[in-house]
């Protein structure tokens, strides 16, 4: 099996979870300097605005890094006049921010070509995708330009098929992992399984290197990836939490206080099952009953939830974390980069000294 850090071309096998909607210019760079692979998550992104990031990360850093997008399931809807029945149904929540209740827009999410087009434009080092197994003709159009696949699974199933469709690596994602469950095969609710006990499944049945992802944060994670045999480890909460972020200070503190048992797995927010804290606004949605399809669940919260980040309301954000965000102790990426090299095989001063200091 390839080395994956000669597939990606860093020096060393540690991957930023690319974020929608949370993702920065400072932290994919702080990565990609440090010598991971730096990812920016491109959810939403038409092609003008994912043209004019990927300069935006050119000009930071001359590192290799990861752009990520969502492919389409098919059971996506388009905007249609049910959106006003779920719009007024969260009027609530817009006046508590002081906007308005949204209208209805032409589309909620841009076309995958477009996308696809400034991407192959942008010419990244990876190509990442969630939701499904990408093309032949998007993976051979990548690896044409250079260009490597990455592909995430949440089963064995998945990334059997993912290995099938010629990705050159797959991010095993465990259900401990913040975000979104980005299931394809079957409903995610049906495909949670515990990062433990899926990387070394996904290890012995994919021909190409397995990244673990779930529940790591620390060089004690990193180690027990890699015991696993995973060949790199891909990070979200722990980065999340760092000033390199866009996250808001009202999510950095939620990820330092929600308990591992105190995450929750819900569709409030975006339509789509998804980990975070159980904050006012999920409780409520739940309670209502009255949660819209994806994307039309995610682009109405959207405008509230980007009005709310904009005072620091964690109340009204989605405050995506993991079930390891108590381990998330540390305030520079670099450092937290730096911890997880620790865990790496061939490290020295694998002890949690830092950690539990």
């Amino acid at each position: 099996m390839s080395d994956l850090r000669e597939i990606l071309g860093v020096r060393h096998p540690i991957l930023l979870g690319p974020f929608g909607g949370l993702s920065s210019i400072a932290l994919t760079t702080a990565v990609s300097d440090a010598g991971g692979l730096g990812a920016y998550g491109l959810y939403g992104y038409d092609g003008e605005r994912i043209r004019s990031t990927a300069a935006a990360l050119r000009e930071a850093t001359g590192q290799p890094f990861a752009l990520n997008i969502w492919l389409p399931t098919g059971d996506e809807v388009e905007p249609g006049p049910q959106h006003t029945v779920f719009a007024e149904a969260l009027e609530p929540f817009y006046e508590a921010v002081g906007v308005d209740v949204p209208a209805r827009p032409g589309k909620y999410l841009p076309p995958l070509d477009e996308q696809l087009d400034a991407i192959w434009d942008a010419a990244p080092a990876v190509l990442s995708v969630v939701f499904g197994v990408p093309s032949a003709e998007i993976v051979e159009e990548a690896h044409r330009r250079g260009i490597r696949v990455v592909g995430t699974a949440t089963t064995v199933a998945e990334a059997t098929a993912l290995d099938v469709g010629g990705v050159d690596a797959i991010v095993a994602s465990g259900a401990e992992a913040a975000g979104h469950r980005v299931s394809f095969l079957r409903p995610a609710e049906d495909s949670l399984v515990g990062t433990f006990a899926l990387v070394p499944q996904v290890v012995d049945a994919v021909s190409v290197p397995v990244i673990a992802a779930g529940g790591i944060a620390d060089r004690r994670g990193a180690a027990a990836a890699f015991a696993l045999r995973a060949s790199g480890v891909q990070v979200g909460t722990a980065f999340l939490a760092t000033t390199q972020s866009a996250a808001t200070d009202a999510h950095r503190a939620a990820i330092h206080e929600t308990a591992a048992d105190e995450s929750v797995l819900t569709r409030a927010m975006s339509g789509r099952l998804a980990r975070g804290a159980r904050n006012r606004t999920v409780r409520a949605i739940e309670a209502s009953g009255t949660i819209a399809p994806f994307p039309m669940q995610n682009w109405l919260t959207g405008k509230f939830r980007a009005a709310a980040g904009e005072q620091n309301l964690g109340e009204l954000q989605s405050l995506w974390l993991g079930q390891a965000a108590p381990l998330a102790r540390l305030d520079d990426a670099t450092e937290v980069f730096e911890e997880l090299v620790a865990g790496l095989p061939g490290s020295v001063g694998r002890t949690a000294e830092r950690v539990r200091g």
